[in-house]
């Protein structure tokens, strides 16, 4: 079984994803939902993948 490689981009890009996730949690906490919609789909979509 190979041994994989730590891949730097995709934990840059789960730890980006987080972050947005963590600033939409505040922003509605603020009541502030139509910009965290908008920012937590576009900051999470960078993990989005196609097949």
């Amino acid at each position: 079984m190979p041994i994989e490689k730590p891949n730097k981009l995709i934990d840059l890009s789960v730890s980006f994803a987080v972050e947005i996730l963590n600033l939409v949690k505040y922003l509605k906490s603020q009541h502030e939902t139509i910009i965290c919609n908008q920012i937590g789909r576009a900051g999470t979509s960078i993990g989005a993948k196609k097949k």
